[in-house]
């Protein structure tokens, strides 16, 4: 029986990969920055492989965000961000995909 990885790593792999995407870095960039192959950093972001805690915060150094962003919204945590506003798992979901962040970014160019 194979075993299935825990839900936790799978959404702090997911925001990684948010993060990663948000910042237009790929995984070559970010396995370069931590000395890593881009493999290993697939295997974080499908949560596959779980994440230690150095490398987490090498991680968030890179990507310039806190340790704590990664767990934002992770299951069983409170899922909420700056002002107390909640955000349901879809939209991160969403965002964490390509053509999430395309949307959002497209969006945020609209000027009125």
């Amino acid at each position: 029986m194979k075993k299935r990885p825990n839900p936790i790593d799978v959404h702090v792999g997911a925001r990684v990969r948010q993060r990663r995407m948000m910042v237009g870095k790929s995984q070559k960039w970010l396995g370069d920055k931590l000395d890593l192959t881009f493999q290993q950093v697939q295997k974080y972001e499908k949560g596959t492989n779980r994440i230690g805690s150095s490398r987490l915060a090498q991680i968030a150094d890179a990507l310039g965000v806190s340790v704590a962003w990664f767990f934002e919204g992770a299951p069983g945590a409170a899922r909420s961000i700056e002002g107390g506003v909640t955000t349901p798992d879809f939209t991160s979901g969403f965002l964490a995909s390509a053509d999430g962040l395309s949307i959002a970014k497209a969006f945020q160019k609209i000027e009125s």
